[in-house]
This record gives structure tokens, sequence and C-alpha cells, in this order.
């Protein structure tokens, strides 16, 4: 069930220049969409949603005729998660609460999207609030596996073909994990770097907006759009980068699959000419997940308290839980944790520095997807890199035992959102 159709770059090039006629690329994805999401079950349903992009097409030719007018984007679909407003869609943010408490004005990243000439798909599954109650979504290359989460419907569209482009979030791991566990590209931009206006926040000190694409060269062009002061000439220089791996608590939390599929890809890697070291990090790395997730319960708390005074019978217990937590969290408490994010991006960019080393590199989750789809997966390898704001990405890369997909976990300095998939797309070529 994996995409077959050509990734965002080949496509929006041949739909730009009429190599592929819209109307029918929209035809197939639908059709795609018929046969294989009653099964994977990524989209929020739509009863008109192939007469609606049929109609959208038309106008969409219509405004650009010229193809050497058209905009970078021209007809490409994109799955937009349902955390997002986009003008035309109810947003329900995966909860039973009435959705007319979340209309506003649609996500500016939404807004860039449609201006670069793309269509909306259709809303993509979210769990709760894209917190940790999962929805229907499967993983299309094992149905009995979760596809991860928050982000679920996103990664799982992208892996399943019906998309070569997909919004997602990540306020702990929900873009890098489910982006791993469905073999995909995910990429979560250095913080603020796409703006969230729009957004249904979850903790608006931690929440970015993140990407899937089936290939670097697809991130690297959704990225040059979407990202605040792109800046298109950032190369990697001409040589094999020096990967850091973060040894210590944090990379023990990896389950010993994924611990031995870590290191048998970065032995590949070296055999191609990268260089690996090995820096102590993370040495506190449970306190720093605890102050992560009572900061998040905090802000949680904080956009839903009125909500959830009048509606607490439709939370589920998961957000029960968080609600009760950030309730108790003090004033004093959530301005530390929010001051201590400064403190670890620096600390991260030091310790690249003295290692003399160009990225870090980890797990992106502790293994393969779970079986079932009860639960979404732990976020815990994402944590660290989530809390300092800085850009990480999933590039898919081997197989579990099981035949799952199985990713690296790319690591850069706040800000250089341009070198992290510029040394990606180095790697993606080492690995052949």
């Amino acid at each position: 069930m994996y995409a077959t159709q050509l990734p965002l770059a080949a496509s929006s090039a041949a739909l730009r220049n009429d190599e592929q006629n819209l109307i029918s690329y929209i035809h197939a994805i639908c059709d795609r969409i018929d046969r294989a999401d009653p099964q994977v079950r990524a989209f929020i349903p739509e009863q008109r949603r192939r007469a609606r992009l049929v109609e959208e097409a038309v106008d969409l030719i219509g405004l650009y005729p010229d193809a050497a007018d058209r905009p970078p984007l021209f007809g490409v679909l994109v799955g937009v998660k349902d955390i997002f407003r986009v003008d035309g869609f109810l947003t329900q943010a995966g909860s039973e609460l009435p959705s007319g408490l979340f209309e506003g004005d649609e996500a500016a990243v939404v807004t860039r999207l449609r201006a670069a000439g793309a269509l909306i798909a259709g809303k993509t599954v979210t769990t709760e609030f894209a917190y940790f109650q999962p929805g229907p979504t499967r993983n299309p290359h094992n149905l009995n596996h979760t596809p991860g989460g928050s982000s679920s419907g996103s990664a799982a569209g992208v892996a399943a073909g019906f998309f070569p482009l997909a919004l997602g979030t990540q306020t702990i791991g929900s873009t890098i994990r489910p982006a791993a566990f469905c073999g995909v590209v995910g990429f979560k931009p250095s913080y603020d770097r796409i703006p969230t206006a729009g957004l249904l926040y979850f903790s608006q000190s931690l929440d970015h907006v993140g990407l899937f694409t089936q290939d670097i060269a697809g991130m690297a062009l959704a990225a040059s759009l979407l990202c605040d002061g792109w800046r298109g000439s950032v190369a990697a220089p001409d040589r094999a980068p020096v990967l850091a791996v973060p040894e210590g608590p944090y990379l023990a939390k990896t389950w010993p699959e994924g611990l031995d599929s870590f290191w048998e890809s970065l032995s590949k890697l070296e055999k191609a000419g990268a260089q690996v070291v090995t820096v102590p990090f993370l040495e506190e790395f449970d306190d720093l997940d605890e102050q992560h997730r009572r900061m998040m319960a905090a802000e949680a708390y904080q956009v839903h308290a009125a909500w959830y005074a009048e509606y607490e019978h439709l939370y589920s217990e998961h957000m029960r839980e968080i609600m009760d937590t950030g309730s108790q969290v003090t004033a004093d408490e959530l301005a530390e944790a929010r001051a201590a994010r400064f403190v670890l991006r620096q600390q991260m960019a030091d310790a690249l520095d003295a290692a003399g080393a160009d990225l870090w590199v980890a797990p992106p989750a502790p293994g393969p997807a779970p079986e079932g789809i009860h639960a979404t997966g732990s976020p815990v390898m994402n944590l660290p890199w989530t809390n300092a704001g800085v850009p990480a990405l999933n590039l898919p890369v081997e197989r579990s035992r099981g035949g799952l997909p199985m990713g690296l976990q790319l690591v850069g300095r706040f800000g250089e959102d341009e070198k992290v998939l510029a040394w990606a797309g180095r790697v993606e070529g080492m690995w052949g």
C-alpha cells in the first residue's frame, strides 16, 4: 500500500508543466483514497471530496492557464491535520467537543499553501487535541500496527500515497515519531520558523508546525515555501557529515531492536564516509522529561480550562489526567521551565561545537511501530529536541525484523534548518 505516485518535487513540476493533467491526477488520487482509506483511515470523512477537488482544480486551471505563471505547488494535494483551522472545513481536533468552539481565522500555514497553488485533500486524523488518545488510523505498512501520533493521519496518508505533502504538529514527538513509524520524511523546523497562528494550541511554548513528504527533495521544496526567511542558497559542505551520538540516559531509552538498528545504520554511514562521534549528553534526561511534561500540562490547562469546566464529560481519561496535572503547576515552576528551554538550546549547540560535529543523530523512536492502535508509541526520543526548539528530521533508512520502517533522527542547531535539510540530502544520497 506504500505510495507509488511521484513524490512532491516531481509531482509539482509535472503538474505545473502539464506533463501530468491535473484533473486526471485528482481522479487517480481519489481512486486510491476510495480503495485504501477505508482500511488506513487517514482522513476525516468527507462526502464530496472528489467533486470538491475537481471543482477547485478547474478553478485553479482557469486562474493559471499559462504554465509559465503557475505557482510552485500548482494542484498538489496536501493533507492537513485536524488541529489547524481551514476555511470550508470544521475543526474537531479529534475530540467530542462542539466544533463551534474552535472556529477562527484560517491557519497562516494553510493560507501559504493555498497561495503556493496547493489544493487541500482533506483534514487528517489527529489524536484528541494532539495528545495521547488515539484515533482510528492504522499504519499502511501493517494495518495491525499504530501509525504513531498525534499526526497520525498526515503521516499515514503520505505513506499510503494519498498526498505527497502533509501538515502535522509536534509538542513532544508528534511529527518525527509517526514519520518514523510510517517510513516517510518528517521535519520539525526550529520553533516558530513556520507560523502557528490558526493552530489550536496544546502548549504554545512547545507547539511546532511539522511537515511530511516522501523524500528530502520534497521536504526542501515545502520548507522553502513555508518557513519564514528561508535561505535557499545554503548547502552542505562537499564532504561527509560528522554525526554526534548523545550517549547516556537519553539513548538508553531505546529498545534493544531500535538500538541495534540505530548502530547498524551508523555503521553503514561510516563505511560511506561519515564520521560518528559519541558525546556524553542529556545526563539529567529524566528531570528534563518531567519538566517538559509539566510545562506542557500547565499550558494545555490554560488553553482548555474554560472548555473543561463545561465539557469535562467529553474529555478522555488522558486529557482529564493532564488537566489535573496542569492545574497544579505554579506560575514560578512554569516560568522556570520556559526559561530552561533556552539554556538547553545553547547547551546543544555548544556540545556540537566542542565535538566538531555537524548534526546530532539519534533514534527517532524507541523501536518500530508497536502492534495495536490503542496507543501511539512513546515520544521520548523526540522530547529534548522539541523542548529546545531545534530543527529535527526523520530519514527512513531501514526495516525492522518484522518489516516495519525504521529511521534516523537528524538534529541541528537552532535556526539552521536549511543546513539540516542540506545534510539530510547528503545522508540520503550516502544511503544509496
